[in-house]
C-alpha cells in the first residue's frame, strides 16, 4: 500500500518489518487512531503528530505528518509555524490546549500542569482527551524509535529547517 500511496516503502516500515508480528500490532494501533470515526478532528491530530515529531527531533517523522499537516489543512501555513506555535496567531485556542499538552506530554518527564488539564477540558471532552493521549503516546513511541535508529527524512514533504529533504 506504501508503494502506491508514496512511490517506495516507507523506511520505517523496513525496521517494523523485521518483527511482523510487532509491525501489526503498530499498524493496528495507529490505523484505530486515524480511523474516520476517529474523536479528534484529523487536522489536529496531524498537528498532534508533527509537534511531537518536532520535539522529537524525528526527520522522517517531521517529514511524513508535516505532509499529512499541510494535505489536511490545505496548506503549508500550520506547518511551517508551528515551531513558534506559542506565538504564532494562525491556531485556535484549542489548538493552542492540545499543543501544550503535546509538549508537555513529550517531555521526559512528563510535565502536566493542573492548568493544562483545565484549558483541555474548555475544548474536548474525556474521551476525546483520552485519544489525544494516545495518539501523542503513539507519536511519541514512533518518534523515538526512528530517531534512535536515525532512520532518515524520505522528501515527502518539502519544507524550510534542518530536515530539509534538499
Amino acid at each position: 500500500m506504501q508503494q502506491k500511496h508514496y512511490g517506495s516503502v516507507l523506511n520505517p516500515t523496513r525496521w517494523w518489518g523485521r518483527m511482523p508480528r510487532l509491525f501489526w500490532l503498530v499498524a493496528l494501533f495507529v490505523g484505530y487512531l486515524e480511523r474516520k470515526k476517529a474523536r479528534l478532528d484529523p487536522t489536529l491530530r496531524a498537528l498532534l503528530m508533527t509537534r511531537v515529531s518536532q520535539q522529537c527531533d524525528c526527520a522522517f517523522c517531521i517529514d511524513a505528518n508535516s505532509l499529512r499537516l499541510a494535505q489536511r489543512s490545505g496548506a503549508m501555513d500550520k506547518v511551517l509555524a508551528l515551531g513558534d506555535w506559542q506565538t504564532s496567531t494562525l491556531f485556535s485556542p484549542a489548538e493552542r490546549a492540545a499543543l501544550g499538552y503535546a509538549d508537555a506530554m513529550t517531555a521526559t518527564p512528563p510535565l502536566i500542569s493542573v492548568a493544562q488539564k483545565e484549558t483541555l477540558h474548555c475544548h474536548f471532552n474525556d474521551e476525546q482527551i483520552t485519544e489525544m493521549t494516545a495518539l501523542v503516546a503513539f507519536q511519541n513511541l514512533s518518534a523515538r524509535f526512528n530517531t534512535a535508529l536515525e532512520i532518515p527524512s524520505q522528501g515527502l514533504c518539502r519544507t524550510t529547517g534542518k530536515h530539509d529533504a534538499g
